[in-house]
């Protein structure tokens, strides 16, 4: 517990980077020092997410062999939610680098040439992206009612546990979704044939052709 406040009063008051919300230093099995997690504010800029991600991999030789950026909206204490914005939000090419000349790591003294290096991971939101892929918080809060009339066992609740908006919908979609739960799913088919191109490369963004 003591590193975290450590590390986060290191990033925002000794290098400024102010959009740092979170620092958490996954412990189960690793220790606390290999794996450092850091939460960013909304709309940091990449420059700044570097700095933080750096920041926290030079604090300390030993601790931060991976360190990994994630948005506000992602608990850095659920792996499950920081694998899937790996999965989600990074583009290797782009958003992971591999820090050399770092003393101590863990594992580096079975490599062959011996060199200690560090990888960090920006996995925090690049832009608007669709909603995550989970049934809205209403549904969800519905299931979680009925799981309980039922007298099944409680429920231990990870975030995110329900779907929330990321910034890039339409209102057409919501009305694809209501048929859908209404049961009126056909009507949305017969309304999207009619909307068929020809003469299109594939993967062609649909409001490039549509405005």
């Amino acid at each position: 517990m003591a590193y975290e406040p450590l590390y986060l009063a290191h990033l925002k008051d000794t290098l400024s980077v102010r959009s740092v919300r979170r620092v958490i230093l996954h412990e189960p099995l690793t220790n606390l020092r290999p794996v450092i997690f850091v939460q960013f504010a909304p709309g940091t800029a990449r420059s700044e997410v570097w700095r933080g991600l750096n920041g926290a991999a030079a604090f300390q030789a030993i601790f931060g062999k991976v360190v990994i950026g994630v948005s506000e909206d992602i608990d850095p204490a659920n792996l499950d939610a920081v694998l899937w914005s790996i999965a989600y939000r990074c583009n290797p090419i782009d958003d992971v680098q591999i820090a050399p000349y770092h003393g101590g790591d863990q594992g580096s003294q079975y490599s062959s040439g011996g060199r200690a290096s560090k990888l960090l991971i920006d996995a925090t939101m690049k832009g608007p992206m669709p909603p995550l892929a989970l049934p809205k918080r209403e549904f969800m809060e519905r299931a979680q009612a009925l799981w309980k009339k039922l007298d099944l066992p409680p429920i231990a609740l990870k975030a995110p546990w329900h779907g929330y908006p990321l910034g890039d919908w339409i209102e057409r979609w919501d009305t694809y979704a209501e048929r859908a739960v209404s049961g009126a799913w056909e009507e949305t088919g017969k309304e999207t044939l009619t909307r068929q191109r020809t003469g299109l490369k594939p993967e062609t963004p649909v409001r490039k052709v549509e405005g």
